[in-house]
């Protein structure tokens, strides 16, 4: 099977190396711009009228080929895909932001917790679902 994923944008966000960067976007009120590529501007009309975005994104400087790692503030190893770390087979971004502006084809967000220039795969609006009350495990 093959999977072909085209950016639509760019991010420039305030952290430039890995350590610069929160934990997860919400711990952060700093601003990042999104800027959406010329030929996918008319995709952004109506965006403005959400208060919140989620964000998907390539995170381009992680590393592929681990299945196991140690996440933050643990000892020990456990599979990557219960945790949120960034080193996975497909190193998709998913964060969680609040639009500060839209002017034209740039997108001004707090909370997001890309690289500076990581390459932009999707947005999409947040709606808050009213779910029945599901028992936790």
């Amino acid at each position: 099977m093959y999977i072909k994923v085209k950016p639509i944008g760019i991010i420039n966000s305030p952290y430039s190396i890995k350590e610069d960067s929160p934990l997860q976007g919400r711990y952060s009120d700093k601003n990042s711009t999104i800027t959406v590529f010329d030929e996918f501007a008319d995709g952004l009309e109506g965006l403005d009228n959400n208060k919140y975005l989620i964000i998907l994104y390539w995170q381009d400087r992680a590393e592929r080929d681990k299945l196991k790692v140690i996440p933050h503030g643990k000892t020990e190893k456990r599979g990557v895909f219960s945790t949120r770390a960034p080193v996975r087979p497909n190193p998709i971004g998913l964060c969680l932001v609040e639009l500060v502006s839209l002017k034209e084809n740039r997108i001004t967000v707090k909370w997001l917790d890309a690289m500076d220039g990581s390459p932009l795969l999707d947005i999409k609006p947040y709606w808050k679902l009213d779910l029945p009350d599901i028992q936790e495990k």
